[in-house]
């Protein structure tokens, strides 16, 4: 069974997106192939449900992390090998040195390009092949990418191939042109199809090892589900580079973060920091943190940004209404999962979004297998549910007032937030008063 993560979740968090600049993919796209382009957003969209397979990819990433290796291979040579490649030949020896004896006999008398084309083919194959090997040559069997260096070194040490380290190309006859021709791409075409996906791979390694490294993310520690906690410390949104850290536990004790704050207090923000590391962290990527441990979960959805849709007739009120009720039936069907709901009930009125807000809070709170995270301007809804039980954590992000200007420490404290400062901001930016000055 697979990770479970709906369209609006990708959306709300930014995570999915080769076109996108500013989503999570762009940051980590920092591929040399298309072909490593693609892997890299195959992953990200198929997070992992295993916690071995979890701390399996981590740690191929830690380990081209601690190795610090440049991407070897050059752009325009790949881009003609797979050309090369894609247009294999499927004629025994016979067939081949007949073809390229022709070619090269047009190139001779009318100079056309189809023997050159070969040619150049077969140079940028062996140009890439020679930097794969004198990449894998510096990695050790015995580390976590040694199975890979195994099977490279195995397809190198094929006697067919012994010629390759040691070829000039440019040098070659046009009759050994066409036998090394038909070795690379109909003798050995599934070997160089594999090599070719291990390249990708690479690529995808040493992109996301390189981006961990300049933004000092950390690799989370996977545990089975039976654990119960996602416990992350000095978590941050990964497209801020100065921003600051909080710590966050959750577990089967206390299984809910309910949280309050004044408007650009940072709650939104946080919310999608969390959303984001446990997202990356169920990919064994790295995570905008200090450190994190986290027992698998089946599933992560959230509910930040709920758009309406007028096609179907539905109010910004129905759309929240309908995305709690899909977010429910997920949670009542037993699965283990992380729920984020910032500012629950926003598109109707304070009393219904009060009632609504305590009631499904309650609610929720009683699914100790899955976390919430609950944000809200009515902070009378805290009061409330401090009655309950006390597996709901209640922690804020302050404001500090400097005369009559909010400062945000976007800092976690403990407790529910007393702060009510959004006419101050109106009064600050003096909306009342341009609007006044028109009588």
């Amino acid at each position: 069974m697979s990770f479970t993560v709906d369209k609006q979740t990708l959306d709300d968090l930014n995570l999915t997106g080769r076109y996108k600049p500013d989503s999570i993919f762009s940051l980590f796209n920092r591929v040399n192939t298309a072909g490593g382009e693609k892997r890299l957003d195959a992953l990200f969209n198929a997070p992992l449900r295993d916690a071995g397979e979890i701390n399996k990819r981590s740690g191929l990433f830690q380990y081209f992390q601690r190795k610090a290796l440049a991407f070897p291979l050059a752009g325009t040579d790949l881009t003609e090998m797979e050309g090369y490649l894609s247009a294999g030949r499927g004629s025994g020896l016979l067939g081949v040195v007949v073809d390229t004896g022709r070619k090269k006999l047009m190139d001779m008398i009318l100079r056309d390009e189809g023997f050159s084309k070969i040619k150049e083919g077969l140079g940028a194959s062996v140009r890439v092949l020679k930097a794969l090997y004198a990449l894998v040559c510096g990695l050790e069997e015995d580390a976590p990418f040694g199975e890979r260096v195994c099977e490279v070194k195995t397809i190198f040490h094929d006697r067919r191939l012994t010629w390759l380290r040691s070829v000039d190309v440019q040098g070659l006859s046009w009759w050994r042109v066409a036998r090394y021709d038909h070795v690379l791409r109909s003798l050995l075409h599934t070997e160089m199809e594999t090599l070719m996906e291990i390249i990708y791979e690479v690529d995808v390694y040493i992109a996301v090892a390189e981006v961990a490294a300049a933004k000092g993310f950390c690799y989370a520690e996977a545990l089975p589900a039976e654990g119960g906690v996602v416990r992350v410390q000095g978590v941050r949104h990964p497209r801020l580079d100065k921003g600051l850290g909080n710590t966050v536990t959750l577990s089967s004790l206390q299984n809910m973060l309910f949280l309050t704050g004044a408007n650009m207090a940072g709650k939104s923000t946080l919310m999608k920091s969390i959303g984001i590391a446990v997202y990356l962290a169920h990919m064994g990527f790295p995570v905008a943190a200090d450190e994190m441990t986290f027992s698998v979960r089946d599933g992560l959805y959230t509910s930040i940004n709920v758009p309406d849709d007028l096609s179907l007739g539905h109010s910004h009120f129905y759309a929240e209404v309908l995305r709690v009720k899909k977010v429910a039936q997920e949670v009542a069907l037993g699965k283990d999962l992380v729920v984020i709901f910032d500012e629950l009930f926003k598109g109707t009125n304070v009393k219904d979004a009060y009632d609504a807000t305590l009631a499904v809070t309650r609610e929720l709170a009683e699914y100790r297998d899955c976390f919430f995270i609950i944000s809200t301007h009515i902070i009378e809804v805290g009061e409330a549910l401090r009655e309950g039980g006390d597996n709901i954590r209640f922690v804020y992000l302050p404001t500090v007032m400097e005369g009559m200007t909010p400062r945000y420490t976007y800092v976690l404290k403990e407790g529910i937030t007393a702060d009510r400062h959004g006419m101050m901001i109106i009064e600050n930016e003096g909306v009342v008063g341009m609007i006044g000055g028109r009588h």
